[in-house]
């Protein structure tokens, strides 16, 4: 039995006499948000960066039509039949769902897939670990299908995105998917459609901090989204105007009296974080990128995030007071919080600032900015 290797561009193909094997890997990357923590989905903008954490998904065909992911990361496995309409067996269903999408989206699997996840980003830590699989998962069965499309890294956090969050109503926003699935820095709005612009500042290094506290995202939800909708639908019976888009800082006084200090505090918080993201966004378009003035800005944000929102919790801020200390320039927690993890903006010894996080109990990661979804040689 004779192998033959053919050189097919990013794919790899090996004939053993008749019979082909076609495989394929694909990686995306998990991300921090910088700026706009829990404003996608009041409709205001975000900026994400992709992060050097990566998850792989990696086969090939088999002649049934029998989909089957090894997860030895976590001990699992998943293995379903492809049918014209998927039952999900669980709650947030995504291997199922992705599928689902694309055969309503006209894609078409006349073969099964044998695939081993694989991946070193944080679990449930708020670095969109399970966007980040799920866009490769959408990426490895476009690329598996008949129709062997080429397609766009936005499209892929588009089909993402929906198999995600619409497909079951979740309370997510955008920020996740497409931050993943484009990489790199990204100015990202969704409102009234989706506008990315990348950013490409002259940025140093960061360092990744995993409290390794679990953390309970719909819960954080109940109180930032669904409450902050709330103050907005109420400023609007007196204002019908009102927008959190372009209300000025110094016109929320007016509306102090409606709220308790806890909601009001959370009102002044997103228009505060609103324009803090103007400011980060202004200082990463200049042809000067400034260091202190970037980690100031974080750590304003941080201030919104512990005080007004609610998200950080005492470890996360030791962990944080810990990489200051160490020389970082700022800091903050990252995604849904409430646990999970922090970074910390450390241009220059990093070394330094990661022992700083791990002597307060979490687990420290250098990282750095890399690019979006991709296949891998």
């Amino acid at each position: 039995m004779v192998a033959h290797h053919l050189d097919m561009g990013n794919f790899n193909y090996f004939c053993i006499h008749n019979s082909y094997f076609f495989h394929l890997k694909i990686s995306t990357p998990g991300r921090i948000c910088l700026f706009g923590e829990h404003q996608d989905y009041l409709g205001l903008p975000v900026i994400a960066a992709a992060i050097s954490k990566r998850v792989s998904i990696e086969g090939g065909p088999q002649e049934n039509r029998i989909i089957e992911i090894d997860l030895p990361n976590i001990s699992s496995s998943v293995s379903f039949a492809i049918e014209d309409k998927i039952t999900y067996i669980q709650k947030r269903d995504y291997f199922r769902s992705a599928v689902n999408i694309l055969q309503r989206m006209g894609y078409t699997f006349s073969k099964g897939i044998k695939c081993e996840v694989t991946g070193n980003i944080p679990i449930n830590s708020g670095t969109s670990s399970s966007s980040a699989l799920l866009c490769t998962w959408v990426h490895f069965l476009l690329k598996s299908s008949d129709q062997n499309p080429t397609i766009s890294t936005k499209e892929i956090a588009e089909i993402a995105y929906q198999s995600e969050v619409i497909e079951f109503n979740e309370a997510g926003g955008m920020m996740d998917q497409y931050s993943t699935a484009v990489g790199d820095i990204i100015y990202l709005e969704s409102v009234p459609k989706i506008h990315i612009e990348f950013l490409k500042p002259s940025i140093g290094t960061f360092v990744l901090g995993d409290s390794l506290e679990p953390k309970d995202t719909q819960k954080i939800l109940s109180w930032v989204k669904y409450e902050m909708l709330a103050i907005i639908d109420k400023i609007k019976e007196i204002n019908p105007e009102f927008s959190l888009h372009n209300a000025p800082a110094d016109s929320i006084e007016s509306y102090k009296y409606l709220f308790d200090s806890q909601h009001f505090a959370l009102l002044k918080g997103n228009i505060s974080d609103r324009d803090i993201l103007i400011e980060a966004k202004e200082l990463m378009q200049s042809s000067q990128f400034d260091d202190e003035g970037f980690g100031n800005l974080l750590n304003k944000h941080q201030d919104n995030l512990r005080d007004a929102k609610k998200i950080s919790t005492p470890k996360i801020d030791r962990m944080i007071n810990a990489a200051l200390e160490a020389g970082a320039k700022g800091a903050k927690i990252n995604g849904s919080g409430g646990g999970g993890c922090m970074f910390a903006y450390a241009p220059k010894n990093p070394e330094k600032v990661a022992e700083a996080i791990e002597k307060e109990g979490g687990k420290a990661y250098i990282i750095t900015i890399t690019e979006g979804s991709r296949i891998e040689n």
